[in-house]
């Protein structure tokens, strides 16, 4: 018989539990850099926003499954989901500063669901490449 610590009924929950507390921390964080507040703006129906942060946990929750697929330990997953996360918030500024035409923030929180739909590709985009190269 094995450890209660080996079961796969423990693993699976200390997994889930920490994966889901990382992409609460993840969504607090990107909270902190938008001019908007996500919650606020999804309540009132400004789908562009709906759709940006969709993408942010998305990406967020597919960097986790990496982590959870290449490494045996809930600590070691839960240190590379946090990098792929830094990773993923480093694409968010580069989006911002790649389009200097027009300020992202601004138009998602103007409901431009066309911004808000390519922040949620390129989050969900980013998180497959980040993903692929998590240990």
């Amino acid at each position: 018989m094995t450890g209660f610590w080996e079961n796969q009924f423990v693993q699976l929950a200390g997994y889930y539990s920490i994966a889901t507390i990382c992409i609460i921390l993840c969504l607090a964080v990107f909270e902190l850099v938008t001019s908007y507040r996500n919650w606020e703006e999804i309540k009132s129906g400004n789908m562009a926003v709906a759709l940006a942060t969709g993408g942010k946990i998305f990406g967020i929750a597919n960097v986790f499954r990496h982590s959870i697929l290449n490494n045996d330990s809930v600590l070691t997953m839960a240190g590379w989901g946090i990098f792929g996360f830094i990773l993923l918030l480093i694409g968010y500024f580069m989006f911002e500063f790649l389009t200097p035409g027009f300020n992202v923030d601004k138009e998602i929180e103007r409901d431009n669901r066309a911004v808000g739909f390519l922040s949620f590709i390129i989050s969900a985009g980013l998180s497959y490449m980040i993903g692929a190269a998590l240990l």
